[in-house]
């Protein structure tokens, strides 16, 4: 008889808080906790959120009378910390010292190991966290960037393309090392991962970096142009900023980041919000393209997953141009709280070995490729 595991997922984001819990693969209680915009503004920094957001997930777990007694494990989203491998790590005092310090960065998601950690706290159990943004597993020949100055990073949707991709090799019957796989997570950022042997070896860095431009972020753009935009005494480093990330894309374009509203638009007959959302599908396929040229053309399959992905259109418009490379698997929808629970489940049951932060063995095996 398979053993119960209870576990609580806590998932920050910059205006929200989703909480969730589990029994095994059974979600039992979910809930999106939407939070004040003017209230979160009156906090100078995302870590300086963390009580206020503890007492709320206490009280509303206190009112949906939920006995986190029975838990065995608090799981968190994963926040800007050093480059580590894949996998669960359990929370430690390291770990919390760079997700206070925001070691690669300031975000909501910062919140999620602390938050974790200190509800485990309650109940003397683990803590841990599941493939964060800044999971790197790249091949050293990817890094190059052509710039001598700096190098290219890996940061990507970690979480929600290593779910779907063992969840379909579970499927397949197929062991998620055994694979070559193309995963492109399409949501507010897209990020395209080139899966080989259980790593993410290439993938475009979708925070504010590079790739196909997507509902928020304006992806790869013209450098030169971008220079002297930067120098022409217009704008604000904080400006550019948010022309690169939060207004590029359809923001930049058509002044909203809903796919749905685009899309009516276009039945409505307005040629430029066509245009825009065919070359973000033309663009996504491109990446893909690229991608499969890292594995030399031996693609087992593509597969299109985030929120776009419920575009039956914008799915239509890149399985055209990449079906030939590889079937098109489409797994909709991020899914990031069954992710987080799968990788404590992992853990728990034994499957996978909880990893130490920070990762020395990343550090090793880069220098041994």
């Amino acid at each position: 008889m398979l053993e119960e595991y209870r576990i609580l997922a806590i998932n920050p984001g910059s205006t929200s808080t989703k909480i969730a819990v589990y029994t095994n693969d059974c979600c039992i209680f979910e809930k999106n906790i939407r939070h004040d915009t003017a209230l979160l503004r009156s906090f100078n920094k995302a870590i300086d959120q963390f009580l206020f957001r503890k007492e709320i997930i206490l009280e509303t777990i206190e009112k949906e009378k939920l006995d986190l007694s029975q838990l065995n494990a608090v799981i968190g989203r994963g926040g800007l910390l050093r480059p580590i491998e894949s996998g669960t790590y359990e929370v430690n005092e390291e770990m919390l010292k760079d997700l206070r310090l925001g070691y690669s960065g300031e975000h909501a998601s910062n919140l999620g190991g602390i938050l974790a950690y200190e509800i485990a706290s309650l109940f003397n159990i683990p803590s841990y966290i599941v493939d964060p943004v800044v999971v790197d597993e790249m091949d050293s020949i990817a890094k190059v960037s052509g710039f001598s100055l700096f190098e290219r990073k890996s940061i990507f949707h970690a979480l929600n393309q290593k779910a779907v991709a063992k969840r379909i090799s579970k499927d397949l019957s197929k062991d998620y090392k055994d694979l070559n796989l193309i995963v492109a997570h399409m949501g507010g950022g897209i990020t395209v991962g080139v899966h080989k042997g259980g790593r993410v070896i290439d993938v475009n860095n979708g925070l504010n970096g590079e790739g196909p431009f997507s509902p928020e972020r304006s992806g790869t753009i013209p450098a030169g142009e971008l220079v002297s935009l930067c120098f022409s005494g217009q704008y604000t480093v904080n400006e550019i900023m948010k022309k690169i990330v939060g207004q590029g894309g359809l923001v930049g374009y058509l002044g909203t980041n809903d796919a749905t509203q685009v899309e009516s638009m276009i039945q409505a007959g307005n040629k430029r919000a066509k245009l825009v959302f065919e070359a973000m599908s033309y663009q996504v396929a491109k990446e893909i393209g690229a991608a499969s040229a890292v594995l030399k053309g031996e693609v087992d399959y593509i597969v299109l997953t985030g929120g776009l992905a419920f575009s039956r259109k914008f799915v239509k418009d890149i399985s055209n141009r990449v079906s030939w490379i590889a079937n098109v698997i489409v797994q909709p929808g991020e899914n990031e709280m069954q992710a987080l629970v799968e990788g404590g489940l992992r853990i728990l049951r034994g499957e996978e070995l909880v990893k130490v932060y920070p990762a020395e063995t990343l550090i090793k095996r880069k220098k041994e490729r």
